[in-house]
């Protein structure tokens, strides 16, 4: 991680709309601003976003599973000299550093740091407690190698680890500075104790969510600097005014494509098929009840970028590559349960219940009858990992725009739904596509009642 960079980042279990909001959105502001912007992800990727990045010949972005500091941002790579050299050379490092000089083997290892204390305990032994200055020369002192007035038993910490997991180690050692190492346990640098008990915060856009419990892992532990989104509100504190978009279109693509038009630039062609792929995917091809003309208006400028001679769509339209796109996360037949139903899963609370609402896509409800008991079994045991009280699978027919819930244990307030329930358990909730518009609203209402 780059503390000194802004990082633009979707929910966690992202989608395709989260995914293509950071990239699109992260490319604008890179565009338009003098600092690092960089996309990531709080996730892994999901099929259909695996696809399209393939397709357009893209790597994922950065993932970011939380926004804790490491020890890479407070890491200072001094300059170095080996245990055996004199110890004139470790004092010269030690005056142009602020009293710190690393010994390092020449294998890459650390062996011993000289400090300001490790120079006085070696002066005491040498000199003793009531010297004559005749007696000793500073010449004959500074000839000795390094280790001979080092400390070696300095505690180590790998760079890419969390800096809070380290803090109690760090207040108890009398040490003010400590080593940090690579993967390969070679030196990376070294760290203070001041800079470990107030590291730089990461500097987050968020896109596609603005609640705490969707967003990447240790959020307080970072700065929100911007939210981009079209959910619900349910957002995080933060510790100054920040620009918050929060607007009611079919997805968060749709808003990045509406600002990099607002900026008088147009997208490269890549970046604008990752949106509308992000588009297409959050509408089901404009066909959702949470489609806008914003979104159709989108769709014509994102196209009209991504379709160009040369682009990795060209040829393309938004119903064929709308198709392929949604084909591409709709077969039960690839995919483990447990990947079925964490792959697009977001958790709420309300009524005070907690639960989780995942969402799926198939072509045919065909397929239902022979994976419901495994979703079921899946269902459940995800119910008790995140401590829900109970959880929903929205399966969803990309061809006939209906879906299928399944739930992972009965819950007597939510037999008022108005969905019937089939011969296999399942609700009929037909004409239903959007979790946001039609699905979470109808559970919220029962919750609350």
């Amino acid at each position: 991680m780059n503390p000194h960079a802004l990082y633009v980042i979707g929910h966690t279990n992202p989608d395709t709309d989260a995914i293509a909001s950071a990239v699109g959105y992260a490319w604008l502001l890179q565009n338009i601003r003098e600092e690092d912007v960089i996309p990531a992800r709080a996730g892994q990727l999901n099929r259909q976003t695996t696809w399209v990045l393939q397709r357009l010949e893209m790597e994922p972005p950065l993932l970011l599973p939380d926004a804790s500091p490491r020890f890479a941002s407070i890491t200072h790579r001094l300059n170095t000299t080996l245990p055996d050299r004199p110890l004139r050379e470790a004092w010269v490092i030690a005056n142009r550093t602020g009293g710190i000089a690393p010994l390092v083997d020449p294998d890459g290892a650390p062996y011993g740091l000289v400090t300001v204390l490790s120079l006085f305990k070696f002066l005491s032994q040498q000199v003793g407690s009531h010297p004559r200055r005749e007696d000793i020369r500073i010449g004959d002192l500074l000839a000795r190698p390094c280790r001979d007035a080092c400390d070696t038993d300095v505690p180590r910490f790998l760079i890419s680890s969390r800096i809070r997991d380290a803090l109690p180690l760090i207040l108890r050692e009398e040490r003010s500075v400590f080593w940090v190492v690579d993967e390969q346990g070679a030196y990376a640098g070294v760290c203070r104790q001041r800079d470990a008990l107030n590291p730089p915060r990461l500097q987050l856009v968020l896109v596609d969510h603005n609640e705490a419990g969707q967003a990447l892992g240790a959020l307080d532990e970072a700065d929100i600097v911007e939210i981009l989104d079209h959910h619900r509100l349910g957002n995080p504190p933060t510790r100054a005014p920040i620009r918050f978009t929060v607007d009611v279109v079919g997805s968060t693509s749709t808003l990045v494509s509406e600002r990099i038009e607002e900026e008088g630039l147009s997208a490269p062609p890549h970046i604008a098929g990752l949106l509308l792929a992000g588009l297409i995917s959050d509408t089901l091809i404009l066909t959702s009840p949470t489609t806008t003309e914003r979104d159709q208006r989108a769709a014509d400028r994102l196209a009209r970028w991504a379709f160009i001679g040369g682009s990795p769509l060209a040829g393309e339209t938004v119903d064929s590559f709308g198709e392929a796109l949604l084909q591409a996360g709709a077969n039960f037949a690839a995919r483990d349960p447990e990947d079925i139903v964490t792959a697009d899963l977001k958790l709420y609370e309300a009524g005070g219940m907690h639960f989780g609402i995942a969402q799926t896509e198939v072509t045919s409800f065909a397929q239902l009858e022979e994976y419901r008991q495994p979703l079921l079994a899946a269902l459940q045991d995800l119910q008790k990992q995140k401590n829900l009280d109970f959880a929903i699978l929205m399966i969803t027919n990309v061809v006939s725009r209906s879906s299928r819930l399944l739930f992972s244990n009965d819950v007597p307030i939510l037999r008022i739904l108005p969905y019937p329930r089939r011969e296999d358990g399942l609700l009929d909730a037909r004409d239903v596509v959007s979790r946001k518009k039609q699905l979470l609203p109808a559970v919220l209402s029962a919750l609350e009642s």
